[in-house]
């Protein structure tokens, strides 16, 4: 029995970070406070969505003169929400508004302050605005908030319970009797229907900045930001890699910017070609080839006749593999799919 007890204290101490120390910071918040002179990010680190950054440019101007928007009565939005697939750049384009506007950022994810025992949350939401009233003004980023923010009256359980109180410590920091003037709120999400409606109503998210997949002029803006960094060859074309990416995100257009810098390290290459961002396109694209899989001459086959024509169906032979990979064996997990440019 003795040995269970002193079991269940170490492991209560592990959480709680160890010693009385510990036990007192329990409740204290987990966001990272980053201060003007560590932020080095701004608009232009920012590309592909023009129109977002259109959207938040007027909160960096009240943060740096408040008194020009409060002596006409007008109130600046006490929370924006960003909405876009995974990837898009809402994290930076938060990080940008503060590096624009020098002031104070404190980060933090929805899931840093939900634990397993009731009123934890809801204390360090407490402690986290406390913060940042002394820095104000101030920006605080929510990363993923549907974690904290989801829609209350649903599922049972003790881990519900301490969600909901979470969130309802949230909504009245936010708008609640106490004011939080030069506090602006920046949360992410890519599910904004599982948002409760509360969070979503005007004096706490006013306003929702969708951050989409950019279009080929974003793609070309974003390959450009990020090649920056990358020694280039002379036939280096962004346009034309931009074209040839339909559908990626920021995310994926540095990956590809890094992944063509890797193929020209293992070439001993000093500077990086068209061909690298072919083959690293290929590989995040259609993955790894796979020079072990040989195709026996029946497959071969099988895999032309779709390419000839209705005359050739006869003779599957004379159709040849459009590309200048061989038919020996499939190079990707999808061969036989054609990639068109958008």
């Amino acid at each position: 029995m003795l040995l269970l007890i002193g079991v269940w204290i170490f492991f209560m101490r592990q959480m709680q970070g160890g010693g009385g120390k510990g036990a007192m910071s329990f409740g204290k918040s987990k966001a990272r406070m980053l201060t003007e002179d560590q932020i080095k990010t701004t608009f232009a680190d920012v590309a592909g969505c023009d129109e977002a950054k259109e959207e938040v440019a007027e909160l960096v101007e009240y943060l740096r003169e408040p008194s020009r928007f409060q002596k006409l009565g007008g109130k600046i939005p006490k929370g924006v929400l960003m909405v876009g697939p995974p990837g898009t750049g809402k994290t930076l384009l938060a990080k940008a508004i503060a590096g624009e506007a020098k002031v104070p950022f404190f980060t933090i994810s929805g899931s840093d302050f939900v634990e397993m025992f009731v009123g934890v949350g809801a204390s360090r939401v407490r402690d986290m605005f406390e913060q940042a009233k002394k820095a104000a003004p101030c920006i605080i980023f929510i990363d993923e908030i549907d974690a904290v923010g989801r829609q209350r009256g649903a599922g049972l359980g003790g881990g519900h319970d301490e969600r909901e109180q979470t969130l309802n410590q949230m909504l009245v920091e936010m708008d609640g009797f106490e004011g939080n003037e030069g506090i602006i709120v920046i949360a992410a999400t890519n599910r904004p229907d599982v948002l409760d409606p509360a969070l979503l109503r005007p004096g706490r998210f006013d306003r929702q900045v969708v951050v989409g997949l950019p279009d080929v002029r974003g793609r070309e803006q974003i390959l450009k930001v990020h090649m920056r960094r990358v020694p280039l060859a002379t036939d280096i074309d962004a346009a034309i890699i931009a074209r040839g990416t339909p559908g990626f995100s920021g995310a994926d257009l540095a990956n590809l910017v890094n992944e063509a810098a890797l193929f020209a390290a293992r070439g001993n290459k000093r500077v990086v070609s068209m061909v690298e961002f072919e083959k690293a396109k290929d590989k995040i694209m259609m993955g790894a080839e796979r020079r072990s899989m040989v195709m026996t001459e029946a497959q071969k086959r099988v895999d032309r006749v779709p390419r000839s024509g209705p005359r050739d169906y006869r003779s599957p032979g004379a159709g040849t593999r459009s590309g200048a990979q061989s038919d020996d064996y499939p190079a990707r997990s999808c061969a036989g799919r054609d990639l068109l440019p958008a």
